[in-house]
């Protein structure tokens, strides 16, 4: 395993009077990808956010490079080089696909200092990106603004982005879009921390398979281990999920 970009360590998340992570112990390679599996419920997003700062960790501690983040606050934490995907995708409707862009890059004032090289690359990744440019994101598909979220957060390079459920509701030709487009940035070395539920993405994109469960880590290992074993997925996740990948 390479050495993690990020570590949590015995970390609790309560929200309101809600006890959410208990103790949450996890590595995340860097230069690779983690997938965060486990039913509905057990904490995935939670351990997202609570990466973020977004909610604060009770107890425990977080480490960015070796760094404690877990007291700082989120743009601070996205200041060190991290993004954030949320589920609900987190784009600005009434915003153009330009707009929402130049609001993600914090380098660029104007659309002229966007990084010209970069947007064409991701313009490789979702051409309809291209096609859309100047449109009301609100007016795009639900891939389309999929494809927006991640893009907004890969507008710049960053040491790790963080994604919550990116296949939900998707087409399947979008998801094995959005396949196409982590694995590139997943060749230019960006770490990447992946909640899904598909288990046939996440085996495609998956160096290392982390399964919670009660708002604990129950598993980790090599996602090649998990898919290659049906009876481990049946009795971590309750599906034998490699049967429909």
């Amino acid at each position: 395993m390479s050495v993690p970009i990020l570590e949590l360590r015995g970390v609790h998340t309560h929200i309101g009077s809600y006890h959410i992570l208990h103790g949450v112990d996890l590595q995340v390679p860097e230069g690779e990808v983690t997938v965060l599996l486990g039913r509905n419920g057990a904490g995935k997003t939670t351990t997202l956010r609570t990466v973020m700062g977004l909610w604060r960790a009770s107890a425990g501690e977080l480490r960015f490079r070796g760094r404690p983040v877990q007291h700082l606050a989120t743009p601070d934490i996205a200041r060190l080089g991290l993004a954030y995907v949320p589920e609900a995708m987190g784009i600005f409707v009434d915003l153009t696909v330009q707009e929402n862009m130049l609001l993600a890059a914090r380098a660029a004032r104007h659309v002229g200092e966007l990084d010209a090289a970069r947007l064409d690359w991701i313009f490789e990744l979702f051409p309809a990106l291209k096609k859309f440019w100047l449109y009301p994101a609100g007016k795009l598909s639900g891939g389309q603004k999929q494809m927006l979220s991640v893009a907004r957060a890969i507008c710049e390079p960053r040491d790790l982005v963080l994604i919550d459920e990116p296949s939900k509701g998707l087409a399947p030709a979008i998801v094995q879009n959005l396949i196409a487009a982590l694995r590139a940035l997943k060749a230019q070395r960006s770490s990447v921390l992946l909640v899904e539920q598909n288990f046939a993405m996440a085996s495609a994109l998956g160096d290392h398979a982390a399964v919670m469960d009660n708002g604990r880590i129950v598993h980790s290992g090599p996602m090649s281990a998990l898919v290659q074993d049906p009876a481990l997925q049946q009795r971590l996740l309750g599906l034998s999920l490699g049967a429909t990948a």
